[in-house]
């Protein structure tokens, strides 16, 4: 039976390329990769030889089946990368994992570098807990919705992928959204550049805004909920059983009608009953 192999490729340094990754990408019959043509100056680098084929989320969902196939028919092994880090993690290549495993094919992880854990490990915050978000929604509605869902989730630190032209504007947010927050923000990880920012979300964001580079590599963000602040939600404010009636009325249903929805929602038939008469009390009260 053939085998897929997971394979993690360096996100900077092509130092962090393990000799176990080189000899799968040299032995497998080929590599099912995002950008043929970003994957092949790595295997150009290391000297392997082995046929590209693309698989990037454009063509995923159809390439999958016919690559599958293909492992089958010639019972080769292959693997899968992405343009840097490890595949699957916001990154393409779920599908093909998906369709080998439900064909029956082996998959097997071959470990390496993700921002997300190097960032997480150099933060300093304590990540015995922690979510992967990927990339935020760039609307400033949904942006500020999602950040409300992460601060509500319980979990408390949030790891997040951001472009260099859009950082600001995410931390903007999360000091408005986020009171209290402490952030981590890792861009070009690896690389010769490297730079880690560590502290409270507004000094984040004044040294990003005053770095006249910050508009250049990606950044890998660790958002430390700990200390989020924020504001008691107000409390539900439940309509009397009258009102409720009243409203049913008003929509045309009948004073029995209207009673028996409401024992359908839940509400006791003996409670029901007495706001009934007192809105029927009040009705032809009103009617005289």
């Amino acid at each position: 039976m053939p085998t897929l192999y997971v394979v993690a490729t360096p996100i900077g340094n092509l130092s962090d390329m393990t000799p176990r990754a080189v000899e799968t990408l040299r032995r497998c019959a080929f590599v099912a990769a995002e950008d043929t043509r970003v994957t092949q100056k790595l295997l150009t680098h290391f000297r392997i030889e082995t046929r590209l084929v693309s698989n990037h989320q454009h063509n995923e969902q159809r390439r999958a089946g016919e690559l599958v196939a293909r492992m089958l028919e010639e019972g080769c092994d292959a693997a899968l990368v992405t343009d840097a880090g490890t595949p699957c993690i916001s990154d393409p290549g779920y599908a093909l994992v998906r369709e080998a495993a439900q064909a029956g094919v082996e998959v097997l992880a071959v470990p390496g570098p993700t921002a997300m854990a190097c960032a997480l490990s150099v933060s300093g915050f304590d990540a015995r807990e922690f979510a992967f978000y990927g990339f935020l929604p760039r609307q400033a509605g949904e942006l500020r919705e999602k950040l409300a869902a992460i601060a509500h989730s319980g979990v408390p630190i949030a790891v997040v992928h951001e472009s260099p032209h859009r950082v600001a504007d995410l931390l903007r947010a999360v000091c408005s959204e986020l009171p209290g927050c402490a952030v981590c923000a890792c861009c070009d990880l690896t690389k010769l550049h490297e730079k880690t920012l560590r502290g409270p979300a507004p000094d984040v964001l004044a040294a990003i805004e005053q770095n006249p580079k910050a508009e250049k590599g990606e950044y890998c963000l660790v958002l430390d909920l700990h200390a989020v602040s924020l504001p008691e939600p107000p409390p539900a404010v439940q309509a009397s059983l009258e009102a409720r009636l009243f409203e049913r009325l008003l929509q045309g249903e009948d004073l029995r009608g209207a009673g028996a929805a409401l024992q359908a929602q839940g509400e006791r038939r003996n409670d029901v009953y007495r706001a009934a008469m007192r809105v029927k009390d009040f009705l032809q009260a009103y009617g005289e």
